[in-house]
């Protein structure tokens, strides 16, 4: 019965996995692809995790399954959002049906570091000016 569980826990997730897998490939600018990999992926991850626990169903392996989906639900999600924010500073293009870019004014795109940090061409940060 508990192998069962097991077993629908890791479909769930290798599931999971193959949606993460077809958004990479179909979502159309960098910072949409993230999303479906990172919201995606870090569920399939942790279902297959969880069917690993229940597979072998030993506290040791529980606990250790428990910290590692731990870790990537914490880390997961902030990685992707620096990432997404470097790669917004360094002026990699949104997609087309992206109408109103709201950090346009405030960051610049590539003219600016946020916290501060003047540009290169030695112009004051946005909020200064």
């Amino acid at each position: 019965m508990l192998r069962g569980f097991a077993v629908c826990w890791m479909v769930a997730g290798a599931a999971f996995m193959a949606i993460a897998a077809l958004g990479i490939v179909r979502m159309p600018d960098l910072f949409t692809r993230m999303q479906a990999a990172t919201k995606t992926g870090t569920a399939g991850a942790g279902c297959i995790l969880l069917g690993t626990a229940l597979f072998f169903a030993e506290a040791q392996v529980a606990a250790k399954a428990a910290l590692v989906i731990a870790f990537l639900f914490l880390t997961a999600p902030v990685a992707a959002h620096m990432l997404a924010r470097a790669g917004y500073l360094v002026g990699i293009p949104l997609a087309p049906q992206t109408h109103p870019d709201e950090l346009k004014d405030r960051f610049g795109r590539g003219t600016t570091v946020p916290g501060g940090t003047p540009s290169a061409k030695g112009e004051p940060p946005a909020e200064e000016r």
